[in-house]
């Protein structure tokens, strides 16, 4: 999927120079021992994310690291940070390059104060927007299920994500892109009207919202 995303906008896998792994759900990691057996590019993890993966016959170029490292590739350094979700390590990232920020934040339960203090300062930031709590209660998911993906090691709702930018958010931000939408339990259009209804409220008229999809690759944002 990675490879096929990277080819749809004109970049060749091959010159990937590391690839960052955020947790161990499936979601995340089902390509891995592909990439690493293709690319052969080193892969970041923690220690504890990298216990949990079964690499099989493959050996792969493995730089572990500890939540709240920095880590530096080339010219970019990638601030590490522990995020609140039901996996063994997880962590979300602050890319910083030439005096822009760009934060990747999904898979969390909700904001913590450490979470907001890493991200205040981006030029761009991808946030979850997984569920809409209404569309979460009446949909297809075992209520345990419903009961985990609201719960405080689960994922962002509309409305968290809501209040946020409505009072928290970062009027310096440049590209706010939702992300890691359920295809069960939300709708681009109504992440997008809640998004765009708090930063009204926000006041925050220099910022430019974008959804991202499950399917292609987003556009290329030239910070």
């Amino acid at each position: 999927m990675i490879t096929k995303r990277l080819e749809s906008i004109g970049e060749h896998p091959e010159r990937l120079d590391a690839v960052l792994v955020s947790h161990e759900h499936s979601d995340h990691v089902k390509g891995l021992p592909q990439i690493a057996k293709r690319l052969q590019c080193p892969i970041y993890i923690t220690e504890l994310t990298e216990q949990t993966l079964d690499w099989g016959k493959i050996e792969p170029r493995l730089e572990t690291f500890q939540a709240g490292q920095t880590i530096d590739i080339g010219d970019i350094a990638i601030d590490s940070f522990t995020i609140p979700h039901d996996a063994v390590d997880p962590v979300a990232f602050r890319v910083r390059c030439g005096g822009l920020q760009a934060g990747v934040v999904t898979d969390l339960g909700y904001m913590t104060e450490s979470v907001k203090h890493k991200i205040r300062g981006c030029d761009l930031l991808l946030l979850e927007s997984n569920h809409d709590l209404d569309m979460l209660k009446v949909g297809p998911y075992p209520w345990f299920v419903k009961q985990r993906v609201m719960s405080r090691v689960g994922h962002l709702s509309n409305h968290a994500v809501s209040q946020f930018l409505t009072t928290e958010f970062d009027l310096s931000c440049r590209w706010l892109v939702l992300a890691h939408l359920s295809e069960s339990n939300n709708h681009p259009e109504v992440a997008r009207l809640f998004a765009d209804n708090a930063l009204r409220n926000k006041g925050a008229v220099g910022t430019r919202l974008v959804i991202a999809e499950q399917h292609r690759a987003s556009e290329v944002f030239e910070l």
